[in-house]
């Protein structure tokens, strides 16, 4: 399932909502291509979603949950990926 918390995250000028999967990083990369979001996108374990892509998100099936239960289903799945897990990113 992909799950995605309302844009709320200011960035650029711009509001940014997160994106992922608890089922495995394939599944979110292929969503992520299918809404158009490159690849750079990808922060360890989740996309940033910009808000202009929020409804066509919605629209192909991701769910809608707060902020706090992207990190929960994350760490349930575990397909959480802390930042010292990946040296040299941001």
């Amino acid at each position: 399932m992909l799950y995605l918390d309302r844009p709320a995250w200011p960035w650029r000028g711009r509001l940014w909502s997160h994106l992922i999967s608890d089922v495995s990083p394939a599944e979110l990369h292929v969503f992520a291509e299918t809404l158009g979001v490159p690849r750079r996108g990808f922060d360890r374990d989740h996309y940033d979603i910009p808000a202009d892509r929020f409804a066509v998100a919605v629209w192909l099936g991701a769910r809608v949950v707060p902020s706090r239960e992207i990190v929960r289903l994350l760490y349930a799945s575990g397909l959480r990926r802390p930042k010292h897990l990946d040296p040299g990113r941001r």
